[in-house]
This record gives structure tokens, C-alpha cells and sequence, in this order.
């Protein structure tokens, strides 16, 4: 039986998701899987907002380097947290089918928040999207765990998760509203799991193509491209979704007072278009 090594965070979220990756490779491909789990600087510094310590790659980079110097085959990531381009020594091996990839509010829903109420998020994104919607609302940091955002409902207000974070966790009982992501554009691959791996790694390659979904890694990519086009990451307000044969681009400016929200028809130049939404949406909002 052929066996792999799968680096992840030891976060309960990530471990669960590379848990759901270790089993479906035993499904689809008569693989063992083991994990090994890394312990990364976003998981630590809890107490510094996720884009003054890096923002996108923040969650990434160690857990990938458990690839590279050979302690593991795979590298298991939230697509969301990758950054637009690709390390050179890896490549994504598997984009895993897709969970909902939408937001949700967690304590009141967006139309039974009073004028002013607090919303903690530590998301510019899911922030200048709200703002947008509810000019009146007031924003606060919001970091940890699962548990521990959780725990932070701001009374009389509500916090914002990925929907897919708590299908993992079998936790969806707590959504008060699932935000529509055609209005609430979620950040580029949220969702899916990615899987990296050496570039060189053929067999390991081989393996996953037993649970690689094609419809995710186009809808990934093509957002992907949208956020490559950009130059930019998860600590600016960009969000990207492909939803059926429609691109859903969100970009705001950097004090927020600008955005743009673009809606696409895709067609057989998917890229393309993605890279046309991104200069459209950078003229814009002035970037």
C-alpha cells in the first residue's frame, strides 16, 4: 500500500480537513496517509491582526517548507490562504471538491443588526463588503480558533466565518444568516483544500489525481488569475468567485471609500476575463 506524508497546521480545522484529504486518498487511491503536523506563526501570534504579520501565505509558508527539506509528500492548505502564485519547487497536486465557499454572520443576521451594532471580523475583505451594505456598522479585530471566535460574539452584533470552516467542524447550526456570495464575494479558492506537492514528485502526483475535482481547480484558477492579475492577497479587500459560468469579483480601495463589484459571463478565455475584471476593477477603485 502506498503511503504519504501529509504536512498541515495543528489548528482543529486543518487537521480535521487534512484528516478528510488522509481519507480520501485511502477511498480513491488504496493510499495510507499519516500527518504531520506544523506549527506556524499565524497560529501563534494570535494577538497581532492577520495582515500586519503577513496576511496571505502567513498560514502557508511553514507548512510548505515541511515539503521542500523532505519531512512530507504533501502539503494540505484552505486554497483561500495560498498566495496567487505558486512556490517554484511545488505545484497544487489537487484542488479537493468544494464545500460552500460562502460567508456567514454568526449571532444576528445582517437585517436584524441595529443601527451601529459591532462586527468582529479580522477579514479587510468580508469588513469593506459589509460597510458597503451597512455604512452605519462599527468593525472590530477578531483572531483564534474556531472555539475561540466563537466566543466573541460582540453583544448585539455578530461575527463572520466561512460557511465551509463549520461544515468541517459540523458546526453550521450556529449560522444566523448565509451571506450570498454573488453580493458577498468570498475570498479567491475559499471552500476547497489544496494539496501541494514537489514539482518533481510524479508519483505522488499520480496519487492524487484520484481526488482531484475538475470543476473546483477551474473555478480556483480561474479566481486565481483574477488575484495573480492583482499582485495582491488576502490583507487588501479583494474577493473572487466562479459561480456556474459567472466570475464574481469584489475590490475595494485602501481606505475603503471606492469598490467595485463586477459580475462576468465566462466563456472558453475564462483567465483572460478574470485578468480583464482585475485592470477594470483596479482603474476604478483607483489602485
Amino acid at each position: 500500500m502506498p503511503r504519504l506524508r501529509l504536512a498541515t497546521r495543528g489548528s482543529q480545522q486543518a487537521r480535521t480537513q487534512a484528516e478528510a484529504v488522509a481519507a480520501a486518498l485511502a477511498v480513491a487511491a488504496g493510499c495510507e496517509a499519516e500527518l504531520v503536523i506544523v506549527d506556524t506563526t499565524g497560529d501563534r501570534r494570535q494577538d497581532v491582526p492577520l495582515h500586519v504579520i503577513g496576511g496571505q501565505g502567513i498560514f502557508v509558508k511553514e507548512v510548505q517548507q515541511a515539503v521542500l527539506d523532505g519531512r512530507a509528500d504533501g502539503a494540505v492548505h484552505s486554497a483561500k490562504d495560498l498566495p496567487s502564485t505558486t512556490h517554484e519547487a511545488l505545484v497544487i497536486g489537487a484542488f479537493t471538491a468544494r464545500r460552500d465557499p460562502a460567508d456567514a454572520l454568526i449571532g444576528r443576521s445582517l437585517g436584524d443588526l441595529a443601527p451601529g451594532a459591532t462586527i468582529a471580523t479580522g477579514s479587510v475583505r468580508r469588513r469593506a463588503q459589509l460597510a458597503a451594505a451597512r455604512p452605519d456598522l462599527t468593525f472590530v479585530e477578531l483572531r483564534g480558533n474556531i472555539a475561540t471566535r466563537l466566543s466573541k460574539v460582540p453583544e448585539g452584533g455578530a461575527i463572520v466565518m466561512a460557511v465551509a470552516a463549520l461544515q468541517v467542524l459540523e458546526m453550521t447550526e450556529r449560522i444566523d444568516e448565509r451571506l450570498d456570495p454573488r453580493q458577498f464575494v468570498p475570498a479567491v479558492g475559499q471552500g476547497c483544500v489544496a494539496v501541494e506537492i514537489r514539482a518533481d514528485d510524479t508519483a505522488t502526483a499520480e496519487l492524487l489525481t484520484a481526488i482531484d475535482h475538475a470543476t473546483t481547480r477551474h473555478e480556483v484558477e480561474v479566481e486565481r488569475s483574477f488575484l495573480a492579475e492583482l499582485g495582491s492577497g488576502c490583507s487588501l479587500p479583494v474577493g473572487a468567485h466562479v459561480s456556474g459560468h459567472e466570475l464574481h469579483v469584489f475590490l475595494a480601495g485602501h481606505d475603503d471609500t471606492a469598490h467595485e463589484r463586477i459580475a462576468l459571463a465566462l466563456d472558453a478565455s475564462d483567465h483572460e476575463r478574470a485578468r480583464e475584471a482585475a485592470h477594470h476593477a483596479r482603474r476604478v477603485v483607483g489602485w
